[in-house]
């Protein structure tokens, strides 16, 4: 088996962010000054963690976020990012270039609810938590190909306590600090993706895998929207079977995390 964790941020603010339009992946578009300090601020905030492999989305606006958080990280120089289409966010079709609020009168028309319409030319959520799946697959081929299963590669070392950390770890206040969720774990992934694919990608961990939360933790807080440059973290132990590869453990660290976008680490950054 293999434990390791997983640190998931949304990519810095662009200015269709900032005016409330749909970029999906037809729109592709660069960070915004405000995005740029936001990606730094989230840079600082991890510089001391050591990231094994990192995963990007191949859009620009997540590209350049995982590359101002890597060029200030201290550990991970060396670290090859991998741009992945499966992170891309989700296809919003003809609604792309648009006003949120046309997505709204959208599904309005259509009598559904915006988060379950799917306007035409668009990805369905199924579509993008298959997506989200298919990534996962290859994420937990790609960690055990670099650093093995236990018995397999001495990189592996500490899997079992690893292993006992995806496993509880629920108790208690969190610390508020970086690494938080970190401690017996050997290996540590990175991923820099997109708000819609998060949310999708946070509910299959929920709902799908039945991933243990935080105490105290309220299902509305884990499922809710991510800032720009918000942090979420999971603690993922896969191991090997007849079948192949597969997931045996899931633990929620903290989802939605914005601690470095306090006006304080910004003004440090801009000054």
């Amino acid at each position: 088996m293999l434990t390791f964790s997983l640190t998931v941020v949304r990519h810095g603010e662009t200015q269709y962010n900032k005016e409330k339009l749909l970029q999906g992946q037809g729109v592709d578009t660069s960070l915004s000054e405000p995005g740029l300090q936001q990606a730094e601020a989230a840079g600082l905030y991890l510089r001391e963690l050591r990231f094994s492999n990192v995963f990007v989305s191949n859009l620009q606006r997540a590209r350049q976020t995982a590359e101002i958080i890597m060029r200030s990280n201290v550990h991970s120089s060396g670290v090859e990012m991998v741009f992945d289409p499966l992170l891309r966010e989700r296809g919003f079709g003809i609604a792309e270039g648009r006003p949120k609020e046309d997505l709204k009168n959208m599904a309005n028309a259509a009598g559904q609810s915006c988060r379950d319409y799917t306007p035409p030319g668009g990805e369905t959520l199924e579509q993008v938590r298959l997506r989200c799946k298919k990534f996962l697959k290859s994420l937990y081929q790609r960690m055990v190909d670099d650093h093995g299963c236990s018995g397999q590669s001495s990189a592996a070392v500490g899997t079992e306590a690893g292993a006992s950390a995806a496993e509880s770890g629920t108790d208690g206040p969190l610390a508020g600090l970086p690494d938080d969720g970190m401690e017996g774990v050997p290996l540590h992934a990175l991923v820099v993706s997109h708000g819609a694919y998060i949310r999708v990608a946070v509910r299959h961990f929920v709902e799908d895998l039945q991933c243990s939360l935080p105490q105290g933790l309220k299902m509305s807080k884990v499922l809710s929207a991510c800032p720009n440059t918000g942090i979420s973290r999971f603690v993922l132990t896969v191991s090997l079977s007849e079948s192949g590869l597969a997931l045996s453990a899931v633990r929620c660290v903290f989802t939605n995390r914005k601690d470095h976008l306090t006006s304080r680490n910004i003004c440090y950054i801009t000054h």
